[in-house]
Formats: C-alpha cells, sequence, structure tokens
C-alpha cells in the first residue's frame, strides 16, 4: 500500500468514522498516533503546528526533506497519515482567538501537551467549552490533569512513564541497568490508544444526551495499566528477584538461521512440548515437575531445543511446534518485517515515497483494525508543514486572503 497523495477540501472521507471532525493541538506520539487511526477510519483530522518549527515530531532521527527542504523526522512521517497541517501561534492572543474560533466547527478538539500547559494558554477544556459546550476535549498527559500528582510538572515520554510502571525492574537484569524504550514508544502508542476508546465513548454519551464532556488520559495510568503483571502479582505475594521471569518457560531458543521464542504456561503444553523436541523424560524427570522447576532449569532444557532445532530454520521449528499446539513465534528482522506476506496481504506495509531524491521509499505500518463493511483505502500522505493553514482558514473561517497574508507577515500563521 502506498501514500503519496496529499490531504486536501476535496478528499473523501471515508468509513465508520466519516463525518467526524478533529481539531488536534497536538505533537511527537502521544496523541498524533491515536489522531492518525481516527483519520484512517475516515475522520477529518486537522493538526495545529507551530509556525516555526512545526511538530517536535519532525525534528527527530532519522529524517528525510520534504519538497521545500525542511527536515521531516520519522516520528512525524509514521504517526500523521491522512491529516491537514494548519500552522497557528498559541502563545499569540490572535492564534489563541483562531484556535476558538475553530472549535466549534469540530466535534472534538484533543492536545497532549504537559499538564496545564493549554488551560494556562487560555485553551483549556473550560475556555474551548465556552464557545462550544458539546465538544468533546480529550487531554493527554504524563500525569493527567484532574487530580492533584507529585509528579505536577515534569515533562514525560514514552521511556519515563514505561519506567515508573514497575515494568523495567521486573525486566532489569541484576547489576545491569534498565532496558529503556526495549518495545518502542510503547508509553505513547498505549496511551494514545486509550485516549481514542475514551474519546469514542464520549462521542456515544453525546450522541445519546447531547452532552460534550472532558476526558483526561495520564500516561503513567496507562502504563500502569499495560504493566499490569507488576501491581497485580506483588499483591498474590509474588516478590521474584530483577530478571528471574515469570513462572513458564518464556524464552528465546536458537535455530540454523536465528532466534524464536516458545511460550509454555500449562502443564499439557509441557508434555506437548517435551515430546515433540525428543525429551519425553522430562515428563517424570522431578526436576521439571513444576512450573518453577522448568525455570530453574531452562538452560537445560535451552540446551535440548537447541540440539532438536538445529537443522530447522526458526520459521520451520515454528511451524513445528504450532503443529503441536505449542506457541511459538520467530524473531524477525526488521527486512523480515518489511517482506512478511502476512503483512504485505493485509496492507500493514505503507510506503511513503521520498522527495529528498532517495529511491527507497519510507515504510510506516499500516492500520491493523480490519472491518468487513469498510473497503480500506490508500491514507493520504503525512502533510508538510504548513500544507493546509491558508485553505483551512479560508474555507472554515471565512477569512480573505489579505487578511491571511497579514496574520502571515505578523508569525501568527504560517
Amino acid at each position: 500500500m502506498r501514500s503519496n497523495q496529499p490531504a486536501g477540501p476535496d478528499t473523501p472521507h471515508t468509513g465508520p468514522l466519516a463525518g467526524l471532525r478533529v481539531l488536534a493541538l497536538e505533537q511527537m506520539q502521544a496523541l498524533p498516533f491515536g489522531t492518525q487511526l481516527l483519520a484512517r477510519m475516515g475522520a477529518d483530522v486537522v493538526k495545529i503546528e507551530h509556525p516555526r518549527t512545526g511538530d517536535l515530531g519532525r525534528g527527530s532521527l532519522p529524517a528525510m526533506l520534504d519538497p521545500q527542504g525542511r527536515r521531516v523526522g520519522a516520528t512525524f512521517l509514521r504517526n500523521n497519515l491522512g491529516k491537514r497541517s494548519v500552522c497557528i501561534d498559541l502563545k499569540s492572543d490572535r492564534g489563541r482567538e483562531l484556535v476558538l474560533q475553530l472549535a466549534p466547527r469540530f466535534d472534538v478538539v484533543c492536545e497532549n501537551f504537559k499538564g496545564g500547559a493549554l488551560s494556562a494558554m487560555g485553551l483549556g477544556y473550560e475556555h474551548v467549552r465556552a464557545v462550544h459546550p458539546a465538544v468533546v476535549y480529550l487531554s493527554i498527559s504524563g500525569f493527567g490533569n484532574t487530580t492533584p500528582t507529585p509528579y505536577d510538572g515534569w515533562p514525560a515520554y514514552a521511556g519515563v512513564a514505561e519506567a515508573m510502571s514497575g515494568l523495567y525492574e521486573w525486566k532489569r537484569l541484576p547489576g545491569q541497568p534498565p532496558a529503556v524504550s526495549p518495545v518502542g514508544a510503547l508509553g505513547d502508542i498505549g496511551t494514545s490508544l486509550f485516549g481514542v476508546i475514551g474519546l469514542l465513548a464520549a462521542l456515544r454519551h453525546r450522541d445519546a444526551t447531547g452532552e460534550g464532556q472532558y476526558v483526561d488520559v495520564a500516561m503513567f495510568d496507562s502504563m500502569v495499566s499495560f504493566a499490569d503483571v507488576v501491581s497485580n502479582w506483588w499483591s498474590m505475594g509474588e516478590r521474584p528477584e530483577p530478571g528471574q521471569g515469570l513462572k513458564m518457560i518464556l524464552d528465546g531458543f536458537e535455530a540454523s538461521n536465528g532466534w524464536f521464542i516458545v511460550q509454555v504456561g500449562r502443564e499439557h503444553e509441557f508434555e506437548r512440548f517435551a515430546n515433540l523436541v525428543g525429551q519425553p523424560d522430562w515428563l517424570s524427570d522431578p526436576r521439571f515437575a513444576t512450573r518453577e522447576g522448568w525455570r530453574q532449569h531452562i538452560e537445560v532444557i535451552r540446551a535440548a531445543v537447541r540440539e532438536w532445532a538445529a537443522s530447522m530454520t526458526n520459521v520451520e521449528a515454528c511451524h513445528a511446534l504450532a503443529a503441536a499446539g505449542v506457541a511459538a513465534g520467530p524473531v524477525f528482522s526488521a527486512a523480515q518485517v518489511i517482506d512478511d506476506p502476512h503483512l504485505r496481504a493485509r496492507d500493514m506495509i505503507v510506503e511513503i515515497d521520498r522527495t529528498d531524491g532517495v529511491a527507497d521509499p519510507v515504510v510506516t505500518p499500516g492500520n491493523p483494525v480490519k472491518m468487513s463493511a469498510h473497503h480500506e483505502t490508500e491514507p493520504t500522505r503525512p502533510p508538510w508543514q504548513g500544507e493546509h493553514t491558508h485553505q483551512v482558514l479560508a474555507d472554515e473561517l471565512g477569512l480573505s486572503a489579505d487578511e491571511l497574508a497579514s496574520l502571515a507577515e505578523e508569525g501568527v500563521i504560517a
């Protein structure tokens, strides 16, 4: 699937969210990932950026250059398909006026600034509700906006929320520092998904009652939900040492061409596993009589599995395990992910042609939500900085060319 066409006023919005309009005061990933998902499902998403620097994600690395020679970072490219970009200076009085004039024309206003920042600017929920009582207003921040917190004022990225969830300490190896962001920006993406769920629930409530509301989602809260085993197991008396792992087999094993993982958490699965890898004696061996024993003797298991899989690729080993009813998956490289036939068939690889002379496209993940009643269409490419400013302000607010030129000269828009 390719993404090369720009969004515009005549872009057809199809999908279950067609007709939904979203005004997003957003940056980086904790909200943009979620609003991109809304756009992929048909919503019209207008993104507000800073006139000079744009979304901070544009400055990330690696990056490509847009047609004007400006850097467009990977964080921006993978989180802004299907959106329009409007550049407004939120720190100027006139800029804030423009946003408050735009707000009533949208179903949803959302933001992911540091907690309390937009309220201090005069663009918080209370300010938008005054001009748009039925608005659904979503805030995503590190620690929320609705209750006192000892972390008030702390800036937060994904790694901060992930660390505070207890997950890093849970997985940290003895004597080693924690592995930071081991699966990418889970703290951003996970929080963004919770934000989308809350937003859609609030819209359903408004459909039923006519009442708008404020939706507040904290990254710290979201990561505690994702790291549920940390608090849940601790409350049930489990005190594993760092790096000890779960009371099960959930480990990596070697094949002829690389690694694969196996998950065995129940006794009937262990029986299938032992028989498949040629170790039926494990079933009567007291070392493996308990799940704790599986963990204590994992290196014995690992050596036997290495011998069993020595003549197989990791995919072949996983095929054999799956046929026996044992959960397993190959450890893929980035190149294998991009070329995977399953992902290609499900349009999970989106290619964006570069505009800086590099032949190979930028690759970003597709939409994992597949719906039988809606045919998935190619998404429009991420917008260039301020690409739609004049068009949106003219269409939505009726500003003339002279008025737009004056605002641009003053630095209010770009």
